[in-house]
């Protein structure tokens, strides 16, 4: 018996796959419990448009992100991060991710997580670094973060 998987099944398959069950296994374990569906040609075609209506879900959010990363590769659009430093240009501790997120917000109007914000050393002087930042899985962004004395 074929079978669509509505939730992910060990040994099975995930979500939104077609299987070939045996239908004892199908009616007894499967649709009893919710976790799959008879394969009809109704549920198949609304299956492929679920699969369509996705993927230009997808489509959206990565241009949405293309979109992002041009705005945070613009020269003009350089960070401006202030903090206490001594005379030879060291700073008085270190500058974060967390401090980065919060000047795109406040300066760019972007909302960046801090966790998707790659320093590979960490910015201790005053300076002017890239910074490469996860907008989307498939997209990284590089920014240029500007470091001045208080």
């Amino acid at each position: 018996m074929k079978v669509i998987l509505l939730k992910d099944v060990k040994g099975k398959g995930k979500k939104g796959e077609v299987k070939n069950v045996a239908d004892g296994y199908a009616h007894n374990f499967l649709i009893k419990n919710g976790l799959a569906k008879e394969a009809t040609t109704g549920s198949l075609s609304e299956l492929k448009g679920k699969i369509h209506a996705e993927e230009k879900q997808q489509a959206e959010i990565k241009q949405e992100a293309q979109e992002i990363k041009e705005l945070l590769e613009r020269e003009s659009n350089a960070l401006v991060i202030k903090s206490k430093a001594a005379e030879d240009g060291r700073l008085f501790g270190s500058i974060t991710t967390k401090q980065i997120s919060a000047a795109a917000q406040k300066q760019l109007g972007i909302k960046l997580d801090k966790r998707k914000i790659e320093l590979n050393i960490p910015i201790r002087t005053v300076t002017s670094m890239k910074v490469d930042v996860k907008v989307h899985p498939e997209v990284v962004a590089t920014m240029t973060v500007n470091v001045l004395p208080e």
